[in-house]
């Protein structure tokens, strides 16, 4: 199985309190490192994933790149980690948009680990990590952000959700030790 995901991947919805589908992916051997657990790396690997599912679902697909020239990128990103993740757990992301714009939209995911490959994160589970995300919409043929097209602007915008208490924060200061 290809680990980006598929269009028939990322259309399955869940049930979940949600418009988007959740991401499934499996914790591999290799993506452990010298302390036993998840590797911060792949974090960031699933997330990406997660994102790439969540631009399936909106339209934001393959073929919309190709004949447009348009993609997100991401411009800014903050990631938690809150628990130690082990070699085949199951994991679930669940994806929230936040909010939309004209060139701009910001999003979230929470990492879970399940039961099983597709299992839904029971209602009081607490994710393992979570991320913040602001993507720009950008025209990779000019060089600049660009408009969303209505279509896809208006997809996005019907998903928006109130965002998690945890969503909005930055890194504390840490004063510096003379």
């Amino acid at each position: 199985m290809s680990e980006q995901p598929t269009h028939e991947e990322a259309a399955v919805v869940e049930d979940v309190d949600t418009s988007l589908p959740l991401f499934h992916r499996t914790v591999r051997p290799e993506w452990i490192d010298y302390n036993g657990h998840m590797s911060e790396a792949f974090y960031v690997l699933v997330f990406g994933y997660a994102t790439d599912a969540m631009m399936i679902e909106t339209g934001l697909h393959a073929g919309y790149r190709e004949s447009t020239g348009c993609s997100l990128y991401t411009a800014e990103s903050h990631l938690r980690y809150l628990r130690e993740v082990a070699a085949g757990s199951h994991l679930a992301v669940r994806t929230r948009l936040l909010g939309v714009d004209a060139k701009k939209a910001r999003f979230c995911h929470e990492l879970y680990v399940v039961g099983a490959p597709d299992d839904v994160p029971e209602p009081e589970a607490v994710p393992v990590a979570t991320t913040e995300l602001l993507a720009l919409h950008v025209d990779q043929r000019a060089g600049r952000t660009a408009p969303f097209p209505d279509s896809v602007r208006e997809r996005l915008a019907s998903l928006v959700e109130p965002a998690p208490a945890w969503a909005g924060r930055s890194i504390a200061e840490v004063p510096a030790v003379r």
